[in-house]
């Protein structure tokens, strides 16, 4: 092997060639190696950059989860609470429309009580006012009318020296039983407005009239008189009279005169009342 040769300067020329090319790596190193510590540069300020925030991130979301479900749970505790108010007030409003219910029933079998009670006492009340009504119609059903001959007599009556009450036997009506026929005598049963007529018959005679009138309490009230020198005679009256309770009302012969009866029943006193007074 030959030796190295020197050039100019004393520097062999393999010395020369090792210079030369390390001095072109130096002025031009290889672009490979470069962009690569690029890269490598930018990827550690990227790392470096972007994993804080990415972890601020995390933190941040993960905080915001928690929260949502403590929310949820929070939530879910106060649906719980709720759906249990729910539960108790519908519980206690059941209770309640139970004993509201129980309430009703019991008044309205109170009610229907009091209302059968009442229906009772208005029908026995209407029943007791009905037979008061009777018994006031009752005793307001007062009339009567007779003559003075029973059945089947005839003859005259008078002439006394005195006035005589006229005893009337022969009855045709006496409701109320306010007539007596032995005395002649009507008693009011019950003040009112009472109406009263008498009617006499007489055969003529010239000293003897027929004359009758109408007492009441011992008082004359009104006078029936007839008298013609011959034939038969005869005359009527009637008269309302206003009656107390106990009053009492007949018909008297006047004396020396003198009247006559048969089976026709010429002579009659008859009484009613028209209307009770307060």
């Amino acid at each position: 092997m030959n030796p190295p040769q020197q050039v100019d300067g004393g520097l062999a020329e393999n010395e020369i060639s090792q210079q030369l090319s390390n001095e072109d790596r130096r002025q031009n190193p290889p672009q490979t190696d470069s962009l690569r510590d690029e890269a490598s540069t930018d990827s550690q300020q990227y790392c470096h950059l972007s994993f804080p925030d990415i972890h601020a991130a995390l933190r941040e979301l993960t905080a915001t989860v928690t929260e949502q479900k403590a929310n949820i749970r929070v939530l879910e505790t106060q649906l719980r609470d709720a759906q249990k108010t729910a539960e108790q007030q519908t519980e206690e409003l059941n209770k309640k429309t139970d004993a509201l219910e129980t309430r009703l029933k019991e008044q309205q079998t109170v009610i229907l009580e009091d209302l059968n009670k009442k229906t009772d006492e208005i029908s026995n009340l209407t029943e007791s006012q009905v037979e008061e009504l009777r018994k006031e119609n009752r005793d307001r059903e007062i009339a009567f009318s007779a003559s003075l001959m029973e059945s089947g007599n005839s003859g005259y009556i008078g002439p006394f020296s005195t006035e005589i009450t006229l005893t009337y036997r022969n009855v045709f009506t006496n409701i109320g039983n306010a007539y007596n026929p032995i005395t002649g005598i009507f008693t009011a049963p019950l003040k009112g407005a009472y109406m009263f007529t008498f009617s006499i018959y007489g055969h003529a005679s010239p000293s003897t009239a027929s004359t009758v009138f109408i007492v009441k309490n011992g008082e004359k009230v009104v006078v029936a008189h007839a008298h013609q020198a011959q034939y038969a005679v005869n005359s009527s009256k009637g008269v309302v009279l206003i009656l107390e309770v106990g009053d009492v009302v007949y018909v008297r012969l006047w004396s020396n005169r003198r009247i006559f009866d048969s089976h026709d029943n010429h002579n009659t006193f008859s009484g009613y009342l028209l209307f009770p007074l307060k």
